[in-house]
């Protein structure tokens, strides 16, 4: 299994998106969170369709900070069940890996 990770994680205002990058950052969780603005996204929710304006954050971390992140994200996320998923980086420059080590320390 691969050590490192991206999650993505959307928001509903920018405002939200950057509580959320800055919190995981300064709280070691990730190394870095990008942040895309005015995605639109389509999704079934409480028995409808719904058409959001929303930004989406692509977090870089390690695979072993997954469970902290998550809880992090959903106690200071205003959805109720917030977009957050994982998945596994197979390949990347070392350099950028071992930055990612280097600020979320190893479990």
């Amino acid at each position: 299994m691969s050590e490192h990770c991206v999650i993505f994680i959307t928001a509903g205002s920018k405002e939200e998106a950057n509580k959320i990058s800055q919190g995981l950052v300064e709280s070691k969780l990730a190394f870095c969170v990008s942040s895309i603005p005015k995605i639109q996204s389509t999704y079934y929710w409480e028995d409808k369709i719904h058409v959001d304006k929303e930004f989406l954050l692509i977090v870089k971390t390690r695979q072993d900070k997954y469970e902290a992140l998550e809880t992090w994200v959903k106690n200071n996320h205003s959805y109720e069940v917030p977009e957050i998923i994982a998945l596994p980086i197979e390949q990347g420059l070392p350099a950028y890996l071992n930055g990612i080590d280097d600020w979320v320390a190893k479990d």
